[in-house]
C-alpha cells in the first residue's frame, strides 16, 4: 500500500523513522528502514540513573526498530491489503538484513530463534574494533535471514525476536507487554521450541508478567478441551465405522514399521494415543515418541497409555513431547521412522511448506508414513453429502493425483524415494478409502543396499 516511489517518514518520541525503496521491479522490491535517533529525546524527563545520553540505541537495532516497524508497516504487519488480499495471505521468498544487530547470548541463539520458524540463518560478527582484532568480537551481528512465509509473518517475527535477541527494551514494560507479545507472537509462539526463552527476555524477567503470558498461551493452545476434540473427531470415526477403518490403519501402521525395522519412531500428530499404544506391542522398538501441540490432549494420552503405572522396563521406552510440527525442532531428529497418521488434512495448505522443511528437511528420519483420506471414495460412504469432507477440521481431501503430486514434489525437493500403498478394502473405480505415501531418505536406502 506504500507507492515506492515515495519518501515515507514518521516522527517518534525518540527521533525518526523513514522507509524508502532502493528498487521496485517486476521481479524484486527491496524495503529500506533507517532509525535516526535522538539521545537527549530518549532519556528527557526520565529520572533514573541508568537512564544516560551515551548508549547503543543510536546505533544498534533494538525495541526502538520493532516500534518503527509498527508504525512504518502497521497495515502489512497486521496482513491487511485493500486490493491484493490474496498476495498478503500468501508466503513468498522474502530475505532480511539487519545491522547491527544486538545479539546477546550464545553463539546460535540467532539460529535457535528463527530456523524453526523456517529460515536460512547468516551472521557475521562485528568486531569490537577493526583496527584490534586481538579484542575479539563485540555482542553485535550483522543478520541476513531467508525464507518463504508471509510479509506479516516476517515483520511480527522480528517485531518480537529483535528486543529478544538485545535482552533490553527501552521503555517501561508492564501488562500491556502481555498483551503485545501475545497478539505479536500470534500461532507461532505457541509452539516454538525456545517460547519460554522468548517469553522471558521480552517480558525481561518479571516473573508475574511471564506467568501470565505462558498461561494464556498455553489457554490459546488449549481452548478445543480434550472431550471437544474426541467429540469432532467422533464425526470421521461415525462415517469410517462401519469398514473398522481407524482399527485398519493403526494395524497397518503397526505391522509397517515392524516391516521396516525401526527401532525409533515418531508418532507426529499423536493425539490421545492410539497408535503410541500399538507400538509398544513391537519387540525391537526401543524409542517410541509421541508429539502433539495441545498439553491437555498429551496429558489425556499419558492417562490413556497409563504411563504411570506402567512397567520400568516399558515406561523407558515411550516419550511424549509437546511440539508443533511446523516449526524445527532438534529433539525430531535421528528416528528410523516418522508417522503422521491423518495428519496433514488438519494443516492450512499455506503451512504445509514450513511441515515439510521442519520434517523432510531438518529432522529428516529415514523414513517417513503419512496418511491421509482418498476423497475419491468419499462417494461410498453412506450419509455423506456430495462435496463434504469426513472431519469439520479438515482443510482439505485430495484426490489420489493431488496426493501423489505433493508427495512426489516433498521427495524430489528433500532427497527421498516415495512408494503408495492404500488402507482399507480397495474399489476398482474409487481406490482405498485411505491412501498411504511411505517416504525413504535416499542415502538411508543407499547405506541399507
Amino acid at each position: 500500500m506504500k507507492h515506492p516511489e515515495n519518501v515515507h517518514s514518521v516522527e517518534l518520541p525518540f527521533g525518526s523513522a523513514t522507509l524508502f525503496y532502493p528498487e521496485a521491479g517486476e521481479d524484486r522490491c527491496t524495503a529500506a528502514i533507517t532509525l535516526e535517533v535522538d539521545p537527549v529525546a530518549l532519556v528527557r524527563g526520565k529520572a533514573s540513573i541508568e537512564d544516560q545520553y551515551v548508549n547503543d540505541r543510536p546505533y544498534a537495532a533494538s525495541s526502538l526498530l520493532s516500534v518503527a516497524l509498527g508504525r512504518l508497516l502497521n497495515t502489512a504487519m497486521g496482513g491487511r491489503s485493500k486490493l491484493r488480499q490474496e498476495l498478503a495471505d500468501t508466503a513468498i521468498p522474502l530475505e532480511c538484513s539487519l545491522t547491527p544487530l544486538p545479539a546477546r547470548g550464545s553463539a546460535d541463539l540467532l539460529a535457535r530463534m528463527f530456523e524453526p520458524l523456517g529460515y536460512s540463518v547468516e551472521a557475521e560478527a562485528i568486531p569490537l574494533d577493526p583496527a584490534h582484532p586481538e579484542w575479539g568480537a563485540s555482542p553485535y551481528v550483522s543478520l541476513n535471514i531467508k525464507g518463504t512465509v508471509r510479509v506479516q509473518d516476517l515483520l511480527t517475527h522480528l517485531f518480537v525476536l529483535i528486543p529478544v535477541l538485545d535482552n533490553s527494551k527501552h521503555y517501561y514494560v508492564g501488562e500491556d507487554e502481555v498483551k503485545k507479545l501475545l497478539q505479536k507472537g500470534g500461532e507461532w509462539l505457541e509452539a516454538h521450541p525456545e517460547k519460554e526463552l522468548i517469553v522471558r527476555r521480552y517480558l525481561l524477567g518479571f516473573r508475574s508478567l511471564m506467568r501470565s503470558a505462558t498461561e494464556q498461551l498455553e489457554e490459546r493452545v488449549e481452548a478445543e478441551e480434550p472431550e471437544e476434540h474426541a467429540s469432532r473427531d467422533a464425526e470421521e470415526e461415525k462415517i469410517e465405522k462401519p469398514i473398522r477403518l481407524n482399527t485398519q490403519r493403526m494395524d497397518y501402521l503397526a505391522d509397517l514399521v515392524r516391516n521396516l525395522g525401526a527401532s525409533s519412531v515418531l508418532d507426529l500428530g499423536c493425539g490421545e494415543g492410539r497408535l503410541l499404544r500399538q507400538l509398544l506391542t513391537i519387540k525391537g522398538l526401543d524409542r517410541i515418541v509421541g508429539v502433539e501441540v495441545a498439553p491437555r490432549v498429551l496429558a489425556k494420552a499419558g492417562d490413556r497409555l497409563k504411563l504411570d503405572r506402567m512397567p520400568d522396563i516399558k515406561r523407558k521406552r515411550i516419550e511424549l513431547m509437546q511440539g508443533s510440527l511446523v516449526y524445527r525442532d532438534d529433539r525430531l531428529k535421528g528416528f528410523d521412522a516418522a508417522a503422521l497418521v491423518e495428519v496433514i488434512e488438519h494443516i492450512d495448505a499455506e503451512r504445509l511448506p514450513a511441515l515439510e522443511a521442519a520434517l523432510f528437511g531438518h529432522a529428516r528420519p529415514a523414513n517417513v508414513i503419512v496418511t491421509t483420506p482418498n476423497s475419491e471414495y468419499n462417494v461410498l460412504f453412506e450419509g455423506m453429502e456430495p462435496g463434504t469432507m469426513r472431519h469439520s477440521d479438515h482443510r482439505f481431501e485430495w484426490t489420489r493425483s493431488e496426493f501423489h503430486h505433493w508427495a512426489e514434489s516433498v521427495a524430489k525437493a528433500y532427497g527421498y524415494e516415495v512408494r503408495y500403498e492404500g488402507i482399507g478394502s480397495e474399489d476398482p473405480t474409487y481406490g482405498h478409502p485411505t491412501q498411504v505415501a511411505i517416504f525413504s531418505r535416499v542415502d538411508a536406502v543407499k547405506e541399507a543396499a
